[in-house]
């Protein structure tokens, strides 16, 4: 179902919803004309932060952005059962849009490759840089410590307990966490009660989702091999400059995946996708691929 065009996702923009098999809402933005193609953001993110790279895929493909359950235009949480709930959201935006095409970045990525081994109409997909845990590489250390600060009201200090955890290999690591906390934890205490223009998500907003997020990637933990029977073309995405545990994961899926096409992007990390990292760059490889 779509709705009247909003000032949300810009010129061209149309967002609409569907509903998740527990009637959830999951919200969207589409762009574009041609075949369909999903895109699903990662934690701490909303479909505000793929808009440039939708825009870029625009001009060959209709474009669907959801706002992933929990925030944006979509419903909350509700009874949440992790990674199968995901995969309920994305099932009811696949038969609504009729996508065979389907990106994801980072948890989104998790949720995309589980739910084309549940849905063999997905013909292609492309994921950047799941953090999928197997075999000794190990996701999400950061979690404790991300918990207890949300727990004790400091959403600034949890992000930075995150960002410390998931850093590319750059200035980041170098910020103490301590330092680094301080200096959101003031941010968005300045920035509280300050309205956020529309179709965007304020990030303290976002900072308790990657709550949801973190259960979802571990509950995908386990050995690769099972991904080996996807009848789906596979184009694995990453950045030279991303963390090596990221980046051994999608070394992993290679391996088990031996026809899967990779792509290193050099100078970028695991945000590369994002608007404010090298979203053109990616779109050009997924232009390639989805055609």
């Amino acid at each position: 179902m779509e709705t009247a065009p909003g000032p949300a996702g810009g010129s061209g923009w149309r967002p609409g919803e569907v509903r998740s098999a527990d009637g959830t809402t999951i919200g969207y933005y589409r762009a574009g004309k041609g075949p369909a193609v999903i895109l699903l953001h990662g934690a701490a993110q909303s479909a505000d932060n793929l808009r440039t790279l939708a825009g870029d895929l625009s001009d060959r493909f209709s474009v669907f952005v959801p706002d992933r359950r929990g925030r944006g235009r979509s419903g909350a949480y509700a009874d949440f059962r992790g990674l199968q709930t995901e995969i309920e959201d994305l099932f009811a935006l696949l038969d609504a849009s009729g996508a065979h095409r389907v990106f994801g970045l980072s948890a989104g990525a998790v949720i995309a490759i589980e739910t084309a081994r549940l849905r063999p109409d997905i013909a292609k997909l492309a994921l950047y840089e799941p953090p999928l845990s197997f075999d000794g590489v190990v996701h999400g250390e950061w979690l404790p410590e991300y918990e207890r600060r949300l727990d004790e009201g400091r959403p600034g200090a949890a992000l930075a307990a995150v960002l410390k955890g998931t850093a590319d290999r750059g200035p980041v690591r170098l910020v103490p966490a301590l330092l680094l906390g301080g200096i959101f934890d003031l941010a968005i205490k300045r920035t509280a009660g300050r309205p956020v223009p529309a179709g965007t998500v304020s990030p303290r907003d976002l900072i308790p989702t990657v709550r949801f997020d973190a259960r979802t990637v571990r509950e995908a933990a386990g050995a690769l091999e099972r991904f080996a029977t996807l009848s789906c073309e596979v184009l694995l995405l990453g950045g030279s400059r991303s963390a090596r545990n990221l980046q051994a994961s999608l070394d992993g899926l290679s391996a088990v995946l031996p026809h899967a096409r990779k792509v290193v992007i050099r100078g970028v990390g695991h945000t590369a996708a994002d608007n404010g990292g090298q979203p053109r760059r990616v779109a050009a490889e997924l232009g390639r691929f989805f055609s």
